[in-house]
């Protein structure tokens, strides 16, 4: 197991590009949230060129309005933020390299992911589902029981000009992908039976979490640590800075991944 740090560099520009027609409708659905939230498109670091409609990164980061925090409890907007484990999953399928590969100083190899079926559980932004599909998925599944999320997912999709399928109910999701990925949905332990849904749903499952430092499972073992915080960061604590991977012991994906 080892320790990958991404840089964080990130090309400033003094123009944005405009919004499209989904991303407006999704910037209106933000302001229902945050009046004073607009979403701007955004260049991940160290993603391939992957882009996501995210909040503007010079957002106040001091208390909300009473009637603005009301709002946030209500309908968290959650989906217009890159939260940290779902950075560092997309670096990672987009940057890790296969171990004991000879060329692994010269390219970088995605064969794990590429002509496979990925279910992205939790979706959010898209950005996990995103990533799959730019490193070679041949099909992308994508579900997110917020309706906000689903069509953010939807809107970042169309930006980065990859097809995802999508649902909005996990019972809905065809049992049969290859690897299930699951990118900070675990801060809630009423989240923790997506673990077994996973299994039921995919040969693989592939867990990203920045907020546990072990699954309470047994059956799944860490496989990697990676540095990225939550992107724009509006103050995320730095204890949160690390993401740890997490797989099913002695699973195929385990001994892929497991660094030698």
């Amino acid at each position: 197991m080892g320790q990958t740090a991404y840089s964080r560099s990130l090309a400033t520009s003094t123009s944005r590009p405009p919004l499209d027609k989904k991303a407006l409708t999704l910037n209106a659905r933000l302001q229902r949230t945050l009046p004073n939230g607009r979403l701007q498109e955004i260049r991940l670091p160290d993603c391939q060129g992957l882009k996501l409609n995210l909040i503007n990164a010079d957002f106040p980061t001091g208390p909300l309005p009473a009637e603005t925090m009301h709002a946030v409890i209500a309908q968290p907007a959650y989906w217009a933020f890159c939260w940290g484990s779902g950075l560092a999953l997309a670096q990672f399928m987009l940057n890790h390299p296969m171990p004991n590969d000879p060329l692994a100083h010269q390219q970088t190899s995605t064969a794990w992911i590429q002509g496979k079926t990925i279910l992205d559980i939790g979706s959010g932004s898209g950005v996990a589902g995103i990533a799959a599909a730019k490193a070679g998925a041949a099909k992308v599944w994508a579900c997110d029981n917020d309706a906000d999320a689903l069509a953010a997912t939807a809107a970042n999709a169309e930006l980065n000009q990859v097809p995802l399928t999508l649902f909005s109910d996990l019972a809905d999701v065809p049992v049969g992908a290859d690897i299930a990925l699951l990118a900070d949905v675990l801060y809630d332990k009423s989240n923790l039976p997506l673990l077994q849904q996973a299994q039921r749903l995919a040969t693989e499952v592939l867990v990203a979490d920045s907020r546990i430092n072990e699954l309470p499972d047994p059956a799944y073992q860490e496989v990697a640590q990676i540095h990225a915080l939550t992107f724009p960061n509006l103050g995320e604590f730095d204890e949160f800075g690390t993401t740890r991977l997490f797989t099913l012991k002695g699973s195929a994906l385990a001994q892929i991944l497991q660094q030698p």
